[in-house]
């Protein structure tokens, strides 16, 4: 059975959206090392239909020598959640359709691993609502953007999680990794 580890990158007040404002703080050695070990056990990704259209064309031509992470992106298979056809193609990619929790649940049962997932704040917010995410990696950035879509988005019931781990970066990012709240 698998499990299903999400990280995003988001700011003090939680905005996910475009993560280009990322790039003015640079990419500690460290992050790398916590995403390469997210990653390390990942047997799928998991992606919303945008963020797969966006992933695509980015990493689809990359090699190692561009990127350490081009090989995990490129032959780990890609399942995709979202109405429509994405607008894309992408080696190593299969449809999953729109979202459904039981088609992830099933999907977590063929898994002998981990399940990544990167952005995709919608699909994210779903698996939360529907208790399915076990590791919540988040990347918070110093900055309060005041504007764009946020991870937890007003009118959400409340989602309480537990503190499994965290980092400090020097470059002024906090890595957060937390799971369900047990009761």
């Amino acid at each position: 059975m698998g499990t299903i580890a999400v990280h995003e990158f988001i700011s003090l007040d939680g905005v996910y959206e475009d993560p280009s404002w990322t790039f003015e703080f640079g990419f500690e050695p460290q992050m790398g090392e916590t995403l390469a070990t997210i990653t390390g056990d990942a047997r799928a990704i998991l992606l919303g239909r945008n963020t797969f259209e966006m992933f695509a064309p980015a990493w689809s031509t990359r090699t190692v020598d561009d990127d350490p992470g081009a090989p995990f992106f490129n032959d780990t298979v890609k399942y995709v959640v979202g109405a429509g056809e994405p607008r894309a193609e992408w080696s190593n990619s299969k449809r999953l359709g729109a979202y459904d929790a039981d088609a992830i649940r099933t999907l977590e049962d063929e898994i002998d691993g981990t399940i990544y997932i990167s952005g995709s704040g919608t699909l994210v917010r779903a698996l939360l609502a529907d208790g399915l995410v076990d590791d919540l990696h988040l990347f918070v950035y110093p900055i309060a953007l005041g504007k764009g879509e946020r991870l937890f988005a007003d009118g959400v019931d409340a989602t309480k999680l537990a503190l499994k781990a965290h980092d400090v970066y020097a470059n002024g990012v906090v890595h957060l990794n937390y799971g369900p709240a047990r009761s």
